[in-house]
Order: structure tokens, then C-alpha cells, then sequence
């Protein structure tokens, strides 16, 4: 599957969109749509060209992640909802969670009840609940 245009937006919408690097809540420098990385520093500046390329890339390896490692049916909000949070908590954590455990068991209402475990720091509670309820909806 791909992330719908509906689900990108949400994303964007979740994330922000900055052309300047900053720290987020963690300190880790972050610029354009939530990227982070290693050229990611201080007083780096990105134009919207190169800030669309990294989104696609960083979009591209949430999918390839649930595309390869959700073995259950998705609709198209639950695959969205999916790419936001992997995008947010990264494919290594997303491949390690119960959240992916329960959903691969076909228990997607024990799925959506993992969001809301995954709600520190505080400040990313309701990017969670709205993750969720895309999931659920």
C-alpha cells in the first residue's frame, strides 16, 4: 500500500513543515517534516524542494516497513495512521511493538488501544489520539 494524499496531509499537519532546523522535544535537531539525520544540524536551511524529497524518502521506508511487516488487511486510514506513527516513533521501535504484535493477530481494536500507550512525552498525546482515531475510523 501507499500513504493516501488524505494521510500525507494529516501527517504534514502532525509534524509541521520548517525550512530551519530545530531541537524538538527530545533535542534532537529536526528539520523540514519531521527529518532528522546526521546532516541535520544548528542553522541548517532547506528550500520546500528539498524538504518534498526527504519526506518522500523518509514516507517511502514507513511504508516498506508496514507493507512488509503487517501480515493482516489494512484499509487505507489504518495503513495512514500506521505511516504516521512509524514515522514518529521509528521502524525499529514499530517492528519491536505490541501494537504490531496484537495487530498481526488480526485484533484491531486491541491495535487501536496500543496508541495510547505510546504518549511520552506528554506534548505528543494528541498527535497519538488522532493516529488512533484515524486508525479506528
Amino acid at each position: 500500500m501507499k500513504t493516501s494524499k488524505q494521510g500525507l496531509d494529516a501527517l504534514v499537519a502532525r509534524e509541521g513543515f520548517r525550512t530551519s532546523a530545530y531541537p524538538d522535544t527530545k533535542g534532537i535537531w529536526t528539520i523540514g517534516v519531521g527529518h532528522t539525520g546526521p546532516e541535520v544540524r544548528e542553522g541548517l536551511v532547506w528550500t520546500s524542494a528539498q524538504i518534498q524529497d526527504a519526506l518522500s524518502k523518509d514516507v517511502q521506508a514507513s511504508e516498506k516497513v508496514i507493507n512488509e511487516g503487517v501480515v493482516v488487511p489494512l484499509t487505507q486510514n489504518q495503513f495512514d495512521a500506521l505511516v504516521s506513527f512509524v514515522f514518529n516513533v521509528g521502524v525499529t521501535a514499530f517492528k519491536r511493538s505490541t501494537l504490531l504484535k496484537v495487530l498481526n493477530k488480526k485484533n484491531y481494536d486491541g491495535a487501536a488501544k496500543q496508541f495510547d500507550r505510546w504518549v511520552i512525552p506528554k506534548e505528543i498525546t494528541s498527535r497519538r489520539m488522532s493516529e488512533k482515531l484515524q486508525f479506528m475510523s
